[in-house]
């Protein structure tokens, strides 16, 4: 098709047509199917990183999306229009320019059936702002379409050989304390005597997979790829999370667009009622649809950020075979070929009816508002003409019923004995968060404090205090900790490596060596590792629960220029070695509570012990 064709079948944004604009229409002819390549041209995300594209940005404002990003070191901003597309066969965007080389961007991507496999047409269409908008869109096309060039044929050979991994980065290497908590991990998990084979798939995979595909890891798709059962590899994720490799998330998931709307470290941090800003739809969190429970890699291991090169409406909702936006009076005829079962169509925010596609179906569809409510049957090839009998544009959508059953819902969860084993401190409440993950907690306590104040005034020794409190935070920023909060005159912080608590302790003494003389100001410290609960003390995040406890009671067993840390900090991989490195002298001791079943052992570091 030539590009007049192609705008005939999906023609530019009317109230810009007459507008003078830049194209560019570059066609590919691949040997894959219009089905195998759809996954990954719907994709626009992944398929704009492997492009080399900047990455974007978004938020929801006033029920509409924003985008923003810097290309060239440009920054452009822009409002983020509704996508159009028919699943497996097109695709459509529109961006509206607040900022930058363009006042307006149209895309079309089209794939059709050929007989060797497929032809892919993709148009961009815009319009400039200004001569200098034109002269940077000019030249920036010719680099688009060298990369589409590079990526799209090497992309359909793979597919062809069930191999597409095109669109995939190399993992980032492992700091070499990562890669050793990794391995102890690993070796950890088999001696609780886990299935081998998920516990070797499972650490691989958050060593070497994609960014994109870590960010939200969904046990029950990881086990159905990986041909692996279910409950074992769910096991072996809730070990995981325990050994301090993987975190839990409760995410909050909209019924109308399934799109993650709040992810939560914790069971009790989930609320009665969440609101999607794109559906402007208010919505209970009682529905077991509505919360799917996910892992993340824990940031001691490889920290995986939320990336986003593209809107990629398609690819986020799967589910959603249909999506086109009409304006009033308008209608329109699709063939989607939908596979038999049921479907959701929706005019606007609004549910219209069902669509139950079978072979007794009829062969047409007219949807009219007077169908609102009912059922529909429909052949799997049939024609389905939208129409837009109201005053104002309407979105309509043909979406799956049926939930991905991908998702591991938080009812399974709850019913799963191992989670409630391990999980025991897990509850649902509306105001308490849970699942911050292992985390290794420091507490600080000036030695002789009473003797301190007393001859030094109150005045006086605030500005000791204060002056010392601006050292150790520093210390801690520099370790990749975070202070949680002061205590009076005593410090809470935490890092989610071991490693950096200690080297942060022993730091923080050395910053106050014997010698220093213009500070009277001498530390114990404190240090516990485990998993701990957030919760929301004085308007600031606060840590609570056993771990924290453990860590503030050890303050009894230290003296000046001590750290007294518990097994679970000491056994953490590397820092024995950075103990050792540093020339420590340990001591082992326990300490012991009413409170506690069992002693506590704990290894106490004298740094400067004369």
């Amino acid at each position: 098709m030539t590009v007049e064709q192609l705008l005939a079948l999906h023609p530019f944004p009317t109230e810009y047509a007459k507008d003078r604009r830049i194209e560019r229409l570059w066609v590919f002819d691949l040997p894959c199917t219009p089905e195998q390549i759809w996954p990954h041209i719907a994709d626009t995300s992944r398929m704009n990183r492997a492009l080399g594209t900047a990455e974007m940005f978004f938020e929801e404002r006033d029920g509409k999306r924003y985008g923003s990003a810097k290309p060239g070191g440009v920054r452009h901003e822009w409002l983020e229009l509704p996508w159009n597309w028919v699943a497996n066969q097109w695709l459509t965007c529109t961006r509206i320019y607040e900022r930058g080389f363009m006042r307006v961007m149209y895309a079309i991507h089209r794939v059709d059936p050929t007989p060797d496999g497929c032809r892919v047409y993709l148009y961009f269409g815009g319009i400039p702002r200004g001569a200098l908008g034109a002269a940077a869109m000019r030249l920036g096309f010719p680099s688009l379409e060298k990369a589409y060039r590079r990526v799209l044929p090497a992309l359909a050979q793979q597919i062809v050989k069930h191999e597409p991994a095109q669109l995939l980065l190399p993992p980032p290497a492992l700091e070499p304390v990562a890669e050793q908590r990794l391995r102890a991990a690993h070796a950890d998990l088999l001696a609780r005597g886990l299935d081998r084979a998920c516990v070797d798939r499972l650490v691989d995979w958050i060593r070497n997979g994609d960014d994109l595909d870590l960010h939200r890891i969904q046990v029950r798709e990881r086990a159905r790829a990986w041909q692996l059962p279910e409950d074992e590899l769910l096991r072996v994720a809730l070990h995981a999370t325990r050994a301090g490799i993987l975190s839990l998330s409760w995410d909050t998931v909209c019924p109308h667009c399934r799109g993650v709307r709040d992810e939560n470290g914790s069971l009790s941090a989930l609320r009665a009622e969440a609101h999607c800003g794109p559906c402007s739809v208010q919505f209970a969190t009682d529905r077991p649809e509505t919360v799917e429970v996910t892992f993340r890699v824990h940031p001691s291991i490889r920290e995986v950020p939320e990336q986003t090169y593209c809107s990629a409406e398609p690819a986020k909702k799967e589910h959603v075979r249909v999506q086109w936006t009409l304006p009033p009076g308008a209608s329109q005829s699709i063939a989607p070929h939908l596979e038999p079962g049921r479907y959701n169509v929706a005019r606007g925010s609004s549910l219209a009816g069902y669509l139950d596609v079978e072979d007794s179906g009829s062969e047409l569809v007219k949807w009219v508002r007077e169908l609102e409510g009912g059922v529909v049957k429909a052949a799997p090839g049939a024609t389905i003409e939208l129409v837009n009998d109201a005053d104002e544009p309407l979105a309509f959508r043909i979406a799956e019923a049926k939930w991905s059953d991908h998702a591991l819902r938080a009812g399974q969860l709850l019913s799963f004995q191992d989670f409630r084993d391990l999980f025991s401190e897990e509850y649902i409440g509306a105001d308490v968060r849970l699942g911050v993950g292992e985390q290794t907690l420091l507490f600080t306590d000036v030695v002789g404090s009473t003797a301190f104040y007393a001859s030094r005034g109150d005045p006086a020794a605030f500005i000791e205090i204060k002056k010392h409190f601006d050292e150790v935070f520093a210390i801690v920023t520099r370790h990749k900790g975070a202070v949680v909060k002061t205590i009076g005159d005593a410090v809470m912080a935490t890092f989610t490596s071991p490693v950096d608590a200690v080297a942060a302790s022993h730091e923080i003494h050395t910053a106050f060596h014997p010698e220093r003389a213009d500070t009277p100001i001498r530390l114990r410290i404190s240090l516990n590792t485990g998993p701990c609960i957030a919760v929301r003390l004085n308007a600031n995040a606060d840590f609570f629960g056993g771990t924290v406890n453990i860590a503030a009671k050890l303050q009894a067993l230290a003296e000046g220029y001590q750290i007294a840390m518990t097994e679970a900090t000491y056994a953490s991989p590397g820092v024995a070695a950075l103990m050792e490195e540093r020339g420590a002298t340990v001591e082992t001791l326990e300490y012991t509570s009413k409170a506690l079943p069992a002693p506590v052992i704990v290894r106490r570091w004298s740094v400067f012990p004369a």
